[in-house]
């Protein structure tokens, strides 16, 4: 995204401040967190974690819902070079102290085991949902994103012609990846580091699926059936990619929450919005039939077993309901 003039008028160079349901750009520093926060940053880390199991939701766009997307961007962000000169100010144990808090690392291991515990655990629920109830998981996790739209619209101030474009460039964005042609391939595992680097930009990017990214690229049947056999061989070499990605993306992404936050937030929600696409609930094959090649969105009318109408409806506002009340608690979070 080429960053644009700041939207503040008095003050263009300067960062704008976020609105504070979704300011909490903690210090990694200064950071301390009770027992009771950290079991509340693993459960949210275990929501981003189910949610980037299904291929076409983001654990982004749980993160930023949660209240806790600022913070962890930050917190990535500071991983880098500058971490031996903070080791060398003190040395030894003080030293790696300083570099714990700087990387506000105790809030990123409560995090990451939250969502290594999804999937561990969900990963075969959620995958034999896809394959045997498709219908239910994607109305679901419709409703749940639709919700998660009009909560970040909200959070969106002074609408100019600007934002409009980049809200429409994002919806674009998110309509084009999730309308290509998957590739069938069997991956080597230097594709497999290739995919994780590529995957993990997408994971934390809202309204990008990270496992939609690994299934474009023909490697999601490939991890997910790695994570069931605990093959760590494909494992680490997939974690060593997103290692590599996360390092290069989240300092510019860093860079574009401080100084232009509702730019990017807006850009964000198009993304969110045009992830629409990929989990519309009612997909069938090129034939018109139900199996595991049912990627053609249709009508609910059209849709083999009729529409449901009572279940997805249900399922929908169920989601609906879920990520409100995830936002209520990432509100109530920030504030205390």
């Amino acid at each position: 995204m080429t960053a644009s003039p700041s939207p503040r008028p008095n003050a263009p160079s300067a960062p704008q401040p976020l609105p504070q349901s979704l300011d909490n750009s903690i210090n990694p520093a200064t950071a301390t967190d009770n027992p009771k926060q950290l079991l509340g940053v693993y459960f949210k880390g275990m929501a981003m974690g189910a949610a980037d199991i299904v291929p076409g939701v983001s654990g982004g766009t749980i993160a930023l819902i949660a209240g806790i997307y600022e913070r962890l961007i930050n917190a990535l962000g500071s991983i880098g070079p500058s971490l031996w000169r903070v080791f060398r100010q003190d040395g030894g144990i003080k030293g790696l102290l300083a570099v714990w808090r700087q990387v506000d690392a105790t809030f990123l291991l409560c995090l990451l085991l939250g969502i290594a515990t999804s999937f561990v655990t969900l990963a075969g629920i959620i995958k034999h949902l896809l394959d045997n109830e498709p219908l239910l998981i994607w109305s679901f996790f419709f409703g749940l994103v639709v919700a998660t739209v009009f909560i970040l619209l909200s959070e969106i101030k002074r609408w100019n012609m600007g934002r409009a474009v980049l809200f429409v460039i994002g919806i674009a964005a998110a309509v084009i990846i999730s309308s290509l042609p998957l590739l069938t391939t069997t991956p080597s595992l230097p594709y497999l580091f290739f995919a994780g680097a590529i995957a993990i930009c997408a994971m934390i990017l809202p309204g990008i699926s990270g496992s939609f990214i690994l299934l474009l690229m023909g490697a999601y049947d490939t991890v997910l059936e790695a994570v069931h056999t605990h093959n760590f061989t494909i494992i680490l070499t997939v974690m060593a990619g997103m290692a590599t990605g996360l390092l290069l993306f989240t300092r510019a992404l860093k860079w574009l929450l401080s100084h232009y936050y509702q730019a990017t937030l807006t850009l964000l929600t198009g993304f969110i919005a045009g992830s629409l696409v990929k989990v519309w609930p009612w997909k069938t094959d090129a034939l018109g039939t139900l199996d595991s090649e049912a990627v053609t969105n249709v009508m609910p009318w059209q849709y083999p077993t009729g529409p449901q109408w009572l279940t997805t409806i249900g399922l929908m506002l169920l989601g609906a309901v879920l990520v409100s009340l995830l936002a209520w608690w990432g509100n109530r979070s920030n504030r205390l």
